[in-house]
């Protein structure tokens, strides 16, 4: 056996307002039918004033790390419950500030001392990318234990007046923790598969804000500091790359997709992640969806639903797990492991 990156904590933080589609149907043209037909979203969390990126990543942070914690305590597999996490990667695109990154500021708040933290920017494939870049630094030997964290706040870059995406989204952080181990053990990450096209880059993109529009005179054009998103195109696109990394992923690692367990795609839209189902040939049991309730968190995405499917009893020890992201860049992402047993405690609002 070799060196891989074991998953052996699991967290999720979601803000306690709760905005209905009822309510959006208040001060919007919209209405609950009309939101869920098109995605399949009831309701979504939204952060309070003054509450930021950080503070979900906080949150969801430490219940990772308590989650570890008692696995390892749980496990007689000579692991030390209390080894300390040596690197943080925070996926996020919505960061406290511009600069600097938001991850040392969690890695501070959470007492973790002087480890090596930074943020990771690919919008909804974000978490895919953190986990691969600390997966790989642990079989490396650069670090032994990481704090992986994928947490996003869109409510605070949407356009008030735009039905569309104010639907879809909401804010929440999502966090796992992976420790050095054998590629033979459960929760083992067993492949990634990667990639990007960055002649999308503007069919999910917020114009303003970056050194392109700062380096022109004057102020941003009306709206641009908002987020935007091109929604036929980007649909067809996401299902098609999705499907493809995730097919591509599954020939590297053995597994056809009758042997998959379960596929935890990003929770971007119902009739997304039912076409991508289609295209992989699933059937419905095999898709975890949790977007009912927490709408498209972006980065928080994937590991918000690992939590709920696990705290539901919907994902048990020993599935096969698929999971798979597609965002802003263009960006995709799928990667592969066992699920393995764990001590979640109770889920963080």
């Amino acid at each position: 056996m070799s060196r891989a990156a074991v998953l052996c904590g699991l967290g999720g933080s979601l803000p306690e307002r709760i905005v209905s589609n009822e309510e959006l149907a208040e001060q919007l043209d919209t209405s609950d039918r009309w939101i869920r037909t098109r995605t399949g979203i009831g309701q979504r969390h939204v952060v309070a004033p003054g509450q930021s990126t950080s503070d979900l990543a906080v949150a969801a942070g430490a219940q990772a790390l308590a989650s570890a914690r008692a696995t390892a305590g749980r496990a007689d597999d000579g692991v030390d419950p209390v080894d300390p996490v040596d690197l943080v990667v925070l996926a996020t695109s919505t960061p406290d500030r511009p600069c600097p990154a938001t991850a040392p500021d969690v890695a501070h708040r959470l007492g973790l001392g002087h480890v090596p933290s930074f943020d990771v920017s690919a919008v909804c494939t974000g978490f895919v990318y953190a986990l691969a870049t600390a997966a790989s630094m642990i079989t490396a030997g650069i670090a032994g234990r990481a704090l992986v964290i994928g947490a996003d706040t869109f409510s605070t870059i949407l356009d008030p007046a735009d039905r569309t995406t104010r639907a879809i989204f909401g804010d929440g952080a999502g966090a796992v923790v992976l420790r050095a181990g054998d590629s033979g053990e459960p929760g083992a990450l067993l492949g990634f598969d990667l990639g990007s096209d960055g002649s999308g880059a503007d069919l999910i993109t917020v114009r303003a804000g970056g050194s392109r529009q700062r380096s022109v005179p004057g102020p941003a054009a009306e709206g641009e500091e908002f987020f935007t998103m091109d929604g036929r195109p980007v649909f067809t696109r996401a299902v098609l790359d999705m499907s493809r990394s995730s097919q591509s992923l599954l020939e590297r690692v053995g597994w056809s997709a009758a042997e998959v367990d379960k596929v935890v795609a990003h929770q971007a839209n119902i009739r997304i992640l039912n076409a991508v189902g289609e295209q992989l040939g699933l059937e419905e049991k095999q898709i975890v969806a949790n977007l009912d309730r927490v709408g498209n968190t972006v980065a928080a995405s994937i590991p918000l639903a690992l939590r709920d499917a696990v705290a539901g009893g919907e994902l048990q020890p020993g599935h096969r797990v698929l999971l798979t992201g597609f965002g802003g860049g263009l960006t995709w992402g799928s990667a592969a492991l066992v699920w393995p047993e764990l001590e979640t405690g109770r889920p963080h609002r």
